[in-house]
């Protein structure tokens, strides 16, 4: 997938999030976990700037947790509890973005999942390699039906929650 079909997506791995978060009464914090989704869900195409090969390391679930620790070990730093963020954030504010980067994660290596080149979402550990040979990762049609899709379902999801 490219960008528009990976936020996509993201956007709908996370719209059942937003929904409960929303019903928790917590819609500052539905607002910062769309925007953690939408930042994460292109993080593992970096490796097209890395020395590394495409569809490699960051394409893994090893990498997915670790990165979403690293974001929650970030936030608990950037948003310690108490402090003054013009939105009031519950305490669990750090556990809660350190989740939703790394559900974001996981639905890039999803999204990559259906192409043909497929990934190996448990390297090194395995060789197992997943393709659902759906769509090309290129195809414009498939890229703007998930975005779509994605920016609906979260919609929905806000939109029909107290």
């Amino acid at each position: 997938m490219y960008w528009r079909g990976h936020v996509g997506i993201a956007l709908l791995a996370y719209a059942p999030v937003a929904g409960a978060v929303r019903v928790a009464g917590e819609p500052g914090l539905a607002v910062l976990g769309a925007a953690v989704a939408v930042a994460c869900s292109t993080l593992p195409d970096l490796d097209h700037r890395l020395p590394v090969a495409h569809r490699g390391p960051t394409h893994t679930v090893a990498f997915a947790v670790a990165a979403g620790a690293f974001a929650a070990l970030a936030a608990g730093i950037a948003l310690p509890a108490g402090a003054p963020t013009g939105v009031a954030l519950p305490p669990w504010t750090p556990a809660f973005v350190g989740g939703v980067a790394t559900l974001s994660l996981c639905s890039h290596v999803a999204g990559d999942a259906i192409t043909p080149m497929g990934i190996r979402p448990f390297r090194p550990l395995s060789a197992w390699h997943v393709t659902l040979d759906l769509t090309p990762a290129a195809n414009p049609r498939a890229n703007r039906l998930f975005l779509g899709v994605g920016a609906a379902a979260l919609a929905l999801s806000v939109g029909l929650t107290p």
